[in-house]
């Protein structure tokens, strides 16, 4: 939104911008030339420049004005030496699902266009005992601006205290609330594997088994227990026997779909704790020679693109990846600016049906 001048700066400006008008025709201005002309400190310029909120709106709008008479575009690396800091944007990311992080990366591109910063992705392995160090150096070879930490790097605590310690700003994802509004998204994980439930058990299967990702993920055992409570809502159990760990991976869900499938009980429907685990227990369920969903019903975690494109297409649960994505990139902004949200932001999942849900096989 444009800020109006008061009147009694109107004279002010007219003769600032005429100055400016006139220097243009000299060649490029630097931020010194815009400080002389508006007859204020380069700091205050810079200030303006890196939306601090630190200066009155009258100088603000005189700054900005001068400015935009002038051409002037602001250098990325002075920008960034003037902030003490890059302008990287990171995203740490410890996911199995590549459509996930594909997914996450678009959303904060949307969110970084017609900025300056850049998007430098930075991959690591909880399980690895230097990973802390490997992500301080990190942190202290590049100064990145801020970082975004999707599940399960954003419920590393112990890595929130080490931005902390080194001024870092960041945003973490997760489907618990684990930080204050200003650098929290929450996902509800569970409620969306609730969901799937009432939907298999509205279809009239009871012989339901569960799918799900690694016990180091929060993600994993958020998508368990809702599960198991929409199973418990509509009168049903998850048995022992019905439940099989699996990695969050295409591989691994087909592993854990043939353990099912060859156990003392056969399902009549799956619910897997994400697409990629699904996509897996399609191929084993086709290996085996059974149909989806004429024998097995599927329900998968997600909606990325791959579960529309399934024959027959996924049914499974939407969590807005790439909006979520946007939405930290701007949080992360709104934290550069001192800008505070008053309510935590979250993220509510659906679930979206399609045509590997049925009712259970009559026999």
């Amino acid at each position: 939104m444009t800020e109006t001048p008061p009147p009694d700066a109107e004279t002010e400006l007219a003769g600032a911008l005429q100055e400016a008008a006139e220097f243009r025709q000299q060649g490029r201005a630097t931020i010194n030339d815009i400080a002389r002309i508006a007859k204020v400190s380069k700091k205050t310029v810079s200030r303006v420049i890196n939306e601090s909120p630190l200066v009155k709106p009258r100088t603000r709008h005189l700054v900005k004005a001068i400015i935009a008479e002038l051409g002037f575009t602001p250098d990325p690396q002075a920008r960034a030496l003037a902030l003490r800091r890059s302008f990287l944007i990171g995203l740490v990311y410890d996911n199995p699902s590549p459509q996930y992080v594909v997914n996450m990366q678009r959303g904060i591109l949307d969110g970084l266009e017609a900025t300056d910063f850049q998007l430098v992705l930075r991959p690591v392995n909880r399980a690895d005992a230097d990973v802390q160090d490997r992500l301080k150096q990190f942190i202290l070879q590049h100064k990145p601006f801020g970082l975004i930490l999707p599940p399960s790097v954003s419920e590393d605590e112990e890595l929130a205290a080490m931005m902390r310690a080194h001024e870092v700003d960041y945003v973490r994802i997760a489907s618990v609330e684990l930080d204050t509004p200003g650098r929290m998204i929450r996902t509800h994980d569970a409620e969306g594997a609730a969901q799937a439930a009432r939907h298999l058990c509205a279809l009239g299967h009871s012989a339901i088994a569960h799918i799900h990702g690694p016990e180091s993920f929060r993600s994993a055992h958020e998508r368990r227990s809702g599960f198991i409570r929409g199973l418990t809502e509509s009168g049903r159990s998850l048995p022992a026997d019905m439940i099989v760990e699996a990695g969050y991976t295409f591989d691994s869900g087909l592993l854990a779909m043939e353990k099912l499938l060859y156990a003392r009980r056969r399902p009549t429907a799956i619910f897997a704790g994400n697409d990629e685990m699904a996509t897996g227990a399609y191929v084993a369920v086709r290996k085996a020679g059974l149909r989806i969903p004429e024998d097995i019903s599927i329900v998968g975690f997600d909606d990325t693109p791959i579960a529309a494109r399934l024959w027959p297409a996924l049914t499974t649960v939407r969590l807005p990846i790439r909006e979520m994505g946007r939405a930290a990139a701007k949080l992360l902004l709104d934290q550069a600016a001192g800008k505070e949200p008053e309510d935590l932001l979250s993220f509510s999942p659906e679930i979206v049906v399609r045509e590997s849900t049925a009712p259970p096989p009559a026999n």
